[in-house]
């Protein structure tokens, strides 16, 4: 079973902890693997259908924005297949898939319409993957040792996306074949040794495992104190950590260029990927620790001042508020997984899938306000603006957030509980 820890170590400060189970520790390195190949291609892919394959940069656009929001939404769809046919199955699917799509691109070099089925493909394949793996690593494990898994496996992706495009960098343009042939094998590898990995059983009781009910649909997602409704929280709250953080993600090259220059950038995007890569793990127990609350003031807080410091300008600016930016994903990012987890009685698959969903309703929402509010920033001759306004809303959409969340879920008890008094009143059964 997947969900087995090693033997029992002493952590820094004496604290006993566990080491993750070989199949965890393989999936670890596979994360590694994957976003390294992935983000070796990805980045450059503008440039190639642009200058290789002469898209207009507005069919670019579309294209990359409908491939992110597959590559998002599709999770839901990837946490279904994961119940219905198990987590090792689901990656080995989506493993296949992504092998395919990158195979794909060698003879699609030479074809706008092939390159473009290929990159869907891609896309694809990581939305089955994500949930699955995610849920795999988590599946039986103690709730304490959550976030560590899940701080680990956000470590690993990370530091694929760090080291992928530089790696690329020198043969994306004069040999992409080579690298997507090489890529692919890469893949290939990896899914073979998915194909080892031993089938998780999940824990007594708990969705999906042998005897255990089916979750109700009503009990979509049950609350800490077991009211329906609450677990929709994390979900709002993914939305807007997403929203605000890809404002950042997506306008940063825009501004920081022209003020300092490319190298620069470059360095700010290395040194923001090692940090998260350091400080994720590092800080999961503290995280784990926090109340939802002041893990929202926490992870909006700092985002809010990030990008205050970016809209201040100047070099110092940019790194520092890029620095705060990363302490914000950290917490909001795992805190938000936890409390998804935590507060829902779905199979994990299923949790991660929601929560991929709405991380691509945030992103693709932040795509749509962000150009217009840069355009407008500029038109105003004030790009720094743009930065304070993306602050604003860091700071006042968590305050409209709560209350209403709180307010949606008052009003859905309510209209539960109303049948449910008019059924006691002609004495039906009453719910315990």
């Amino acid at each position: 079973m997947a969900g087995r820890e090693r033997g029992p170590t002493r952590g820094p400060g004496g604290t006993l902890t566990t080491r993750p189970s070989g199949p965890r520790m393989f999936l670890l390195v596979c994360s590694f693997l994957i976003t390294l190949g992935s983000f070796a291609v990805l980045p450059y892919m503008s440039v190639l259908l642009h200058q290789r394959l002469g898209l207009g940069l507005g069919t670019v656009g579309v294209v990359l924005a409908v491939a992110s929001l597959v590559q998002f939404s599709g999770g839901v769809v990837g946490g279904a297949l994961a119940r219905r046919i198990g987590l090792r199955a689901t990656m080995l699917v989506a493993l296949a898939v992504r092998t395919a799509g990158f195979a794909a691109f060698v003879p699609g070099l030479g074809s706008p319409t092939a390159a473009i089925g290929a990159l869907f493909l891609v896309s694809c394949g990581a939305a089955l993957y994500l949930p699955a793996n995610k849920a795999y690593l988590v599946e039986g494990a103690a709730e304490a040792e959550r976030p560590r898994l899940l701080s680990a496996s956000g470590s690993a992706f990370n530091a694929g996306i760090a080291l992928g495009p530089p790696a690329a960098a020198p043969f994306i343009l004069t040999s992409p074949g080579a690298l997507f042939a090489g890529v692919t094998a890469l893949f290939a590898l990896v899914g073979l040794g998915h194909a080892l990995l031993p089938a998780v059983t999940a824990a007594p009781g708990a969705p999906g495992a042998p005897g255990a009910s089916s979750p109700r649909k009503d009990e979509y997602p049950v609350g800490p104190a077991g009211r329906p409704g609450a677990g929709r929280l994390p979900f709002m709250v993914t939305v807007l950590s997403v929203y605000v953080f890809m404002f950042f993600q997506h306008y940063l090259a825009l501004y920081a260029v022209p003020r300092t220059s490319a190298s620069f950038y470059g360095g700010v995007l290395m040194g923001y990927a090692c940090l998260l890569v350091v400080a994720q793990p590092l800080l999961s127990e503290w995280i784990a620790g926090l109340s939802y609350g002041r893990a929202m003031r926490v992870g909006f807080g700092a985002m809010a001042a990030g990008t205050a410091v970016i809209g201040a300008g100047g070099r110092a600016g940019i790194g520092v508020g890029a620095a705060l930016i990363c302490l914000g994903e950290i917490v909001l990012f795992l805190k938000n997984d936890l409390e998804a987890l935590s507060r829902s009685s779905a199979a994990p698959a299923v949790v991660f899938g929601r929560q991929r969903l709405a991380a691509g309703i945030g992103a693709f929402a932040s795509g749509v306000a962000g150009g217009q509010l840069y355009g407008a920033a500029e038109d105003l001759g004030t790009a720094r603006g743009f930065w304070f306004a993306v602050s604003l809303q860091a700071l006042v959409l968590p305050v409209l957030l709560v209350p209403l969340a709180g307010a949606v879920r008052r009003r859905y008890d309510r209209s539960r509980a109303r049948p449910e008094q008019h059924a006691a009143a002609d004495g039906g059964p009453r719910r315990t």
